[in-house]
């Protein structure tokens, strides 16, 4: 999962594990890997005269790792978590 809102990611992790509990599965985390920090800096300065000024802006992401040994029914039900637009979801099938 990656996101860049903390606390919505949170929020589905306890989400996903109160699943995995109740339906017994095999979990391993959420494991938070490292996040990753996006800088941009910006002269304030239109023209590019006058004192130089800059305005720093930064944008972290975050990432959980989620290992399920799951069965249909948990399946099911994680499919139907409500995800909010700010967090992407990734979910592997081993074949």
């Amino acid at each position: 999962m990656i996101s860049t809102n903390l606390v919505n990611l949170v929020q589905i992790c306890d989400e996903i594990s109160d699943i995995a509990e109740r339906t017994g599965a095999d979990m391993k985390g959420p494991i938070p890997l490292p996040t990753k920090r996006l800088k941009v800096t910006t002269r304030k300065s239109v023209s590019g005269d006058g004192c130089a000024t800059f305005d720093r802006w930064e944008m972290r992401i975050h990432k959980r790792l989620i290992d399920i040994q799951t069965n249909d029914r948990a399946m099911r039900q994680i499919m139907r978590v409500h995800v909010p637009e700010d967090i992407q979801i990734e979910i592997e099938v081993p074949t």
